[in-house]
């Protein structure tokens, strides 16, 4: 029987957030020494602190709550193991500390869409609650407060509010602020002519469609109901532009977090003004970057995380239930406790740098098939796509590759985490195509 996430990332809670140097690189190389040590696979400094989902039940291919046993089919989900649990403290001044992480967050975002550059700007000139220091946060950070525990919105609305109703207004001087792409595209920092910049084939400039309107599932039904969040709303952008390529058409892009839907997509980094997203500012040093450590045994350790990893995946791509299987059968490198990562988990080894596919290929190997040439991996956590249809017959997976649109182009940019049918006769309408049969990568924590 597999072990809950070990007490040690729960007493790690307790020590004091190290800060990383370059905040630019997901992960950083680890000295020779620390390789050869003896206790490099059992360290409890951790200081890329994950959260658990929230997610407390069980359920089979088409959304129905179960209480799968140790050998039963569907058994091995991320309601089974228990992660450290998300805990925030309201400050009474605008603001919402994470005690897990540190990271101090703005509690109620403006309520103006901005480009993503607009986005940079303004939280680099915001002063608010008595702090100076404020910046978009990273996909890692920002991923990292979602709630699973229920869904739409993917967000504890106990502690944090969506930008409809926000009071505050833009810092003096920033509306109409410029709308540029990223450092390679020709965005205000690059040095490349603007017009030299790929021209945004997408609704942005112009139009009033929103962009992934083409290349996912139909909207859901507008909900009357008081506090309802609309998926617009719920479209908040970190600090990671997508240097991989572009999206939409040929739109420059960025990633932003879905917390209305629970998504991670690319969106187009020059659409501003109501093709734009919102920011929720973040203060504190950034300590979502991993710390990989090669076991040389086909396993890798991430210190940061506590989690270890298997350096190859399965080979093959399987529907979900056969992805649970798989993991918690496994028994590999005198290990086993292995099982299927939840969402969280999986997102935390993605490198948002530029490589292809969106994971260091220094670390781990990805093997690239036919019913998946995109990389595409299932987690454990199962996902519903609206208030209005509530029904858990999806689960969350990461596309490490390309994540295309019905048309077969890249639509949400590799690193994009995203969901998925559980089997192939399935019900449920799918992202981007049929993409039932994916690839498995098994993890487990480092001192179970």
């Amino acid at each position: 029987m597999k072990k809950t996430i070990c007490g040690i990332l729960i007493a790690s809670m307790l020590l004091s957030i190290v800060g990383c140097a370059d905040a630019s690189n997901d992960s950083k190389s680890v000295s020779e020494e620390v390789l050869k040590s003896e206790d490099a696979s059992t360290t409890s400094d951790i200081t890329y602190r994950l959260t658990d989902t929230g997610q407390s039940t069980s359920y089979d291919g088409d959304g129905n709550e179960i209480n799968p046993q140790v050998g039963d089919d569907f058994y091995g989900q991320d309601a089974q193991y228990q992660g450290v649990e998300a805990s925030f403290t309201d400050n009474g001044d605008g603001t919402v500390t994470d005690n897990v992480t540190g990271l101090i967050w703005q509690q109620v975002p403006v309520s103006e869409a901005m480009s993503w550059q607009e986005a940079v700007e303004y939280c680099e000139n915001l002063e608010f609650a008595g702090y100076d220091n404020w910046r978009v946060p990273t996909a890692k950070e920002l991923f990292g407060i979602s709630d699973f525990t229920t869904g739409w919105p993917f967000l504890d609305t106990d502690y944090f509010e969506f930008p409809e109703t926000s009071t505050m207004m833009m810092n003096e001087g920033q509306e109409g602020g410029p709308q540029g792409g990223g450092p390679q595209d020709g965005g205000p920092q690059s040095g490349k002519p603007q017009e030299e910049r790929p021209q945004d084939r997408s609704p942005q400039d112009g139009g009033t469609e929103d962009p992934d309107s083409q290349n996912e599932m139909p909207p859901p039904p507008t909900s009357d109901e008081e506090g309802s969040v609309g998926k617009q709303q719920g479209q908040f952008w970190s600090s990671n532009f997508y240097y991989v390529g572009t999206t939409h058409g040929g739109a420059n892009t960025a990633f932003g977090v879905n917390h209305a839907t629970g998504h991670i997509k690319g969106y187009p980094s020059d659409a501003g003004g109501q093709m734009g997203k919102y920011v929720r500012a973040v203060i504190g040093e950034v300590t979502a970057e991993n710390q990989f450590v090669d076991n040389g045994d086909g396993t890798i350790s991430d210190l940061a995380t506590g989690l270890m990893w298997m350096v190859d995946d399965n080979g093959e791509g399987v529907e979900w239930v056969e992805a649970l299987s798989y993991s918690d059968n496994l028994e590999f490198a005198g290990y086993d406790d292995w099982r299927l990562p939840d969402v969280k988990e999986l997102q935390s080894i993605i490198d948002y740098s530029g490589v292809y596919p969106a994971i260091d290929n220094v670390y781990f190997n990805c093997t690239e098939l036919d019913e998946n040439e995109n990389y595409y991996y299932w987690t454990s956590t199962s996902a519903y796509f609206s208030t209005a249809n509530p029904t858990n017959y999806y689960a969350w997976y990461v596309a490490f590759g390309y994540a295309v649109g019905n048309d077969g182009e890249d639509s949400h940019g590799a690193g994009a985490v995203r969901f998925s049918a559980k089997y192939a006769d399935s019900a449920a309408e799918a992202e981007g195509g049929d993409n039932f049969l994916n690839s498995v990568r098994c993890v487990r924590a480092i001192n179970n």
